[in-house]
């Protein structure tokens, strides 16, 4: 695979913005669904914000010139709209005039917008023609009765209120300034606004599911108009020659055709093969609409913990794209920007993205077909409030929209409409809700929420967030599932949570390290772990190879490819040009992965207790809160001024503490002694919950560096370093705990496990 360098994509999009200077992204906007009739309205709107949401009794609606222009695809908070206010603005107009070309003129007119944040209402010559909620979601109105000769007039009103929970907003800042990971606000129109021409009988929609075990093509359209003397031609090209061709009756929204393409090859990963498609809708023997697409012959599957694409176990090195501009916030500048994403993530090393928090433009997953480039589509689903059976609704109509217009890509590998959700009875049900996407999408495995609860048990994936800059810690946490495949580390728990049911499961968000730069970026900006390039280097290495080295992680996702304003831990800065070398990471990355060289390592075991902790039962310990001299590891040390209290030590206060004595200093010493006969099992580990960071020896001998916290007793596999310091006999077990904010818990276990007998 040819990977572009820096300084070529730099070059093509200087190319690329020259030529589109005149009509801001003149392109078509759906490759997938194209017209050749077709007229891009971006460009100069007027424009208002309407302060006091009465624009309509004030005759906005029609005929009244708005205050201010706007250039539209781009919000009014961008400064390539010329508004650049980012305040909050509730209520917004537009306005402007067209006249259609002859080649549009006596055919029926569909006035398409690519989003509008959030509820849009359109009028056309003064005469209402619709309304849409949803800010991410594509809509469309037939307006061919509202057009008259000559100029035409088309009015917006967008209504966005941010914080009212019933709607989605993604990373967009609830309070005045962008901060922490929330960014700058969109409003209204941020995607093209066209207009198409088709005739009599048309094209609405259609379906793309390919086969390749049976080398076909199943096309399932939906057409309207009379469906008597209709009918419908698909031909599948390559490139100009017609590799398959079928024609079928119209049959309205179940018009279903087989093409046979047995020369056709797979799309795969880093080879895009795709192939032109072309569908007409005849009536009466004469062409009336004409639809240019394209598709890629590809499988999804999972087999037990295994995610395949076309058959084969492909480790998913997956990036978090949060698609922000810094001049046209979530509208890229230039067509050419959208790829150049694309081709900087593939030159650090990653062959797909986690969109995160943003439905994004179709021309991005265009260039994702494109390039062999695999993505997670994913609702923007932070802002809703999940109890409220309203918002859940326009949750779910608009997650519908999503899945419709983005199904037939190939490079969409899977489907996850919600991201870090809590625990609870609301929650639980709007995963439930969301499970349909199975239904609309049966083709792409589906993950319940990204990372923390998951509460749907038919996910068909699992998955954590885990930003632990601790190497050590990270890969401990980790040990034992590479292992047996069982009790993979989870965010959260809840009394309702879905037991982990050996899905395919993965880091889908880690690393997100903040590099020292000497160029100048704010400083309030964050990032985790801030490092030199060398540590920088280090760590990165350290965290992806525990992940690279894990036969039953089928992907990983680092936070993240670009800065997003304050928030600094991208791979490239946020206008995109590289803080180092893509070339240091990119070795890094695309190494082997054991999951694509090896198979699963699925070993159940039966976990029995060496000494156990006090989840169950009490256990007794001695302990210190005050830095204690001397060896106090050691096996022989005295510690009979200790005092003596039962396990574990902390705040009741603590997420999934079981506290039995009350620890509220900044750090506690404990030990403890226990009795052992033979020792023969086939794997160790600690059973531990630890607020926050601890260390954990046994006979003095350091067997486990943990940082960060959990909220839950953890099994640690530590098999190598426990071997080597268990004795027959007295064993001494000490544990140091620290504390800086927020609950504090610490107990240990030891637990030993033999391999259950199938």
């Amino acid at each position: 695979m040819n990977v572009p360098t820096v300084a070529t994509v730099v070059l093509a999009l200087a190319v690329a913005s020259a030529a589109c200077a005149a009509i801001p992204r003149p392109e078509h906007p759906r490759p997938d669904f194209e017209r050749q009739a077709w007229m891009c309205l971006n460009g100069e709107w007027e424009f208002e914000i309407d302060a006091d949401g009465n624009g309509e009794a004030r005759g906005l609606s029609t005929g009244r010139p708005l205050a201010q222009r706007i250039i539209v695809p781009f919000c009014p908070e961008s400064k390539l709209s010329g508004i650049g206010n980012t305040d909050f603005m509730k209520d917004v107009w537009y306005r402007r005039t067209f006249e259609l070309p002859a080649k549009m003129q006596g055919k029926r007119i569909l006035l398409h917008f690519g989003a509008v944040d959030w509820h849009a209402r359109v009028w056309v010559n003064g005469i209402y023609a619709g309304d849409h909620r949803g800010g991410y979601s594509p809509f469309t109105f037939e307006i061919t009765r509202h057009l008259k000769r000559g100029s035409n007039e088309v009015v917006v009103h967008a209504h966005d209120d941010t914080r009212s929970g019933l709607q989605a907003t993604g990373k967009q800042a609830h309070s005045q300034n962008s901060e922490g990971c929330v960014y700058t606000r969109t409003t209204g129109i941020w995607q093209t606004v066209w207009l198409e021409a088709v005739g009599e009988c048309s094209v609405r929609g259609f379906t793309l599911v390919t086969d390749p075990a049976a080398k076909r093509l199943i096309v399932t359209a939906s057409v309207d108009g009379p469906m008597a003397g209709t009918k419908v031609r698909i031909r599948a090209l390559s490139g100009s020659k017609v590799m398959a061709e079928e024609t079928v009756p119209a049959n309205w929204r179940n018009t279903v055709a087989a093409l046979s393409v047995p020369k056709a090859k797979l799309w795969h990963p880093g080879v895009p093969n795709l192939y032109p498609l072309s569908i007409e809708v005849l009536h009466r023997g004469k062409v009336t609409d004409h639809v240019k697409s394209y598709f890629g012959m590809r499988t999804l599957a999972i087999e037990g913990n295994r995610f395949l694409i076309n058959g084969k176990p492909v480790f998913q090195r997956l990036v978090l794209d949060q698609g922000f501009y810094p001049d046209g916030i979530y509208t890229a500048p230039t067509d050419a920007e959208l790829k150049r994403d694309i081709e900087l993530s593939m030159a650090a090393g990653f062959n797909g993205a986690r969109l995160h928090q943003k439905v994004f433009e179709p021309r991005l997953l265009y260039w994702a077909d494109k390039l062999g480039y695999i993505v997670w589509g994913e609702y923007p689903s932070w802002g809703v409030n999940l109890a409220d059976q309203g918002a859940i609704a326009h949750v779910a109509n608009e997650w519908r929209e999503v899945v419709e217009r983005d199904r037939n890509h190939p490079c969409i590998v899977g489907w996850c409409p919600l991201n870090e959700t809590g625990g609870g009875e609301a929650v639980a049900a709007a995963q439930l809700i969301m499970g349909l996407t199975q239904v609309m999408d049966p083709t792409r495995p589906y993950l319940d929420t990204s990372g923390y609860v998951h509460l749907d048990p038919r996910t068909d994936v699992y998955d954590s967030h885990d930003y632990d800059q601790n190497p050590a810690s990270f890969a401990a946490r980790y040990s034992g599932f590479a292992l047996t495949g069982t009790r993979p580390f989870n965010n959260n728990l809840s009394d309702r949570r879905s037991a982990y049911l050996d899905q395919p499961y993965f880091v889908s968000e880690y690393g997100g390290i903040r590099l020292k730069t000497d160029r100048d970026t704010g400083a309030s900006g964050w990032g985790y772990g801030q490092a030199d390039l060398n540590e920088f280097l280090s760590r990165y290495k350290a965290l992806t190879d525990t992940l690279l080295d894990n036969p039953n992680m089928f992907a990983f996702c680092y936070t993240q490819l670009t800065d997003v304003e304050q928030e600094q831990n991208g791979i490239f800065f946020y206008d995109r040009k590289p803080k180092y070398d893509p070339k240091l990471i990119h070795a890094i990355n695309s190494r082997p992965a054991a999951y694509e060289r090896q198979g699963p390592r699925r070993a159940p075991v039966e976990w029995l207790p060496i000494a156990p902790s006090s989840a169950v039962e009490p256990q007794l310990w001695r302990y210190t809160m005050n830095q204690p001299e001397g060896n106090w590891t050691a096996a022989d040390y005295d510690d009979s001024s200790w005092a003596e209290g039962k396990g574990g030590f902390g705040t009741a206060e603590t997420p999934g503490a079981v506290v039995s004595t009350e620890w509220r200093t900044d750090a506690i010493w404990l030990r403890r002694q226990v009795s052992l006969g033979d020792i023969a099992f086939d794997h160790i580990a600690l059973d531990i919950h630890h607020d926050e960071d601890a260390e954990v020896y046994i006979n003095g001998r350091k067997v486990a560096e943990l940082a960060g916290y959990t909220n839950r007793y953890e099994l640690i596999e530590v098999t190598d370093a426990v071997g080597k310091a268990l004795v027959k006999g007295v064993n001494t077990i000490a544990v140091h705990c620290r504390q800086t904010v927020g609950g504090q818990f610490i107990d240990v276990g030891l637990l030993g496990g033999r391999k259950r007998k199938k």
